[in-house]
C-alpha cells in the first residue's frame, strides 16, 4: 500500500479488505483485487456508485464524501483489528446499519481491553474521524518495524532468561 499511495499519480485501491490480501508460501502478503481502484489525479476522489465492503470502508466513503489514501489507511485498521481479534467486522450490522453507526455516528469497532495498547493505539490512529489525522503508509510501515524489533527483543530476553534456569 506505501508502494502504491506513493506512485505518480498515487494509486488508491478503494477495496482494501482482508480477502483482498493474498499471502504466498513465504509469508508474503500480496494486495488483490485492484478493480475499484483509481489513480489521484486530483487532490480528492469521490465515489457514489456505492460499490465496495461497507465493514473496510472509511466513514468518509460511507458517506459518499471525497475520499483520498487515508481512506485506504482506515480499512488497514480493520484489518488489524481482524488480525488481533480473529473476527469478522461487523457481523451482526447490515450495510445500512453500518453506514449509520459508521458514517453518521462515529461507532468503531471494539478494541479488546487486553490487546497490546501499541497495537490498540495503532488501530485507533487509522481510524481517526479526520483523515488528516490518520497516518501514512510509511508512517505505519516505521511503526511496525519498531513493534518487530521490540517482539524481537522481547524474544531473545525470553530465551536469555530460559537458557539461564536450564543452566
Amino acid at each position: 500500500m506505501n508502494y502504491l499511495h506513493n506512485c505518480n499519480p498515487p494509486i488508491i485501491h478503494r477495496d482494501l479488505k482482508s480477502s483482498n490480501l493474498l499471502v504466498d508460501k513465504n509469508w508474503t502478503v500480496k494486495v488483490g483485487d485492484f478493480g475499484l481502484s483509481r489513480l489521484k489525479h486530483e487532490t480528492y476522489l469521490s465515489t457514489k456508485n456505492g460499490k465496495g465492503t461497507p465493514q473496510w470502508m472509511a466513514p468518509e466513503v460511507l458517506r459518499s464524501e471525497p475520499s483520498d489514501e487515508k481512506s485506504d489507511v482506515y480499512s488497514f485498521g480493520v484489518i488489524l483489528w481482524e488480525l488481533a481479534t480473529e473476527k469478522i467486522p461487523w457481523d451482526s450490522h447490515n450495510s445500512m446499519q453500518l453506514i449509520g453507526a459508521v458514517g453518521f455516528m462515529n461507532q468503531r469497532l471494539e478494541i479488546p481491553k487486553e490487546l497490546d495498547p501499541r497495537w490498540a493505539s495503532m488501530i485507533e490512529i487509522c481510524w481517526h474521524s479526520d483523515p488528516r489525522c490518520r497516518p501514512t503508509f510509511q508512517e505505519l510501515l516505521n511503526k511496525l518495524r519498531d513493534l518487530q524489533r521490540q517482539y524481537t527483543i522481547q524474544v531473545q530476553q525470553a530465551r536469555n532468561v530460559a537458557e539461564e534456569k536450564e543452566s
